[in-house]
């Protein structure tokens, strides 16, 4: 598995890098062999695995949706290898030993190996909200202060 998520993530890197690359994948006159032969020319050493998949994109024509695909993959093997992907947002920007700290933190308290994507918000003033799926930790300083709002707008 590690070859497939590797040689699909460069497809999709070279893809990026060159948009002619993407531009050809997505353009629906073009011939389904000419697209075949990008993809074996870019991809020809690639796992087969991925060579198959690349090409059945062409075949169904989807290859122009190749980054989407490989982003589902990505996210279907961190599960399935029990990784925990979480949006980490700040009011200010971490250092990578602040980061390591609050990742080591939620490893260990899921048990589960993390992979924190970090984003910075000054809106947040202070503190931090964390996104695991659809569950939203919010202990920011703007989330405490909206939430008193409410309590004392109930409490009136």
């Amino acid at each position: 598995m590690p070859a497939v998520r590797r040689d699909l993530g460069d497809f999709v890197e070279a893809e990026r890098q060159v948009p002619e690359l993407g531009e050809l994948l997505r353009n629906p006159q073009l011939d389904k062999r000419a697209k075949t032969a990008a993809v074996d020319a870019v991809a020809g050493e690639a796992d087969p695995l991925v060579l198959n998949l690349l090409r059945l994109l062409v075949e169904k024509n989807r290859a122009g949706e190749v980054a989407q695909v490989a982003e589902e993959f990505e996210r279907m093997a961190a599960v399935e290898e029990g990784e925990l992907s979480v949006e980490l947002t700040t009011a200010y920007e971490l250092s990578d030993e602040e980061a390591r700290a609050i990742v080591g933190q939620i490893e260990q308290r899921s048990g589960r190996k993390v992979e924190a994507n970090r984003t910075v918000d000054p809106e947040l003033i202070g503190g931090m909200v964390l996104q695991v799926g659809s569950r939203r930790v919010d202990a920011s300083i703007r989330g405490r202060i909206e939430q008193l709002g409410r309590d004392l707008r109930t409490r009136v």
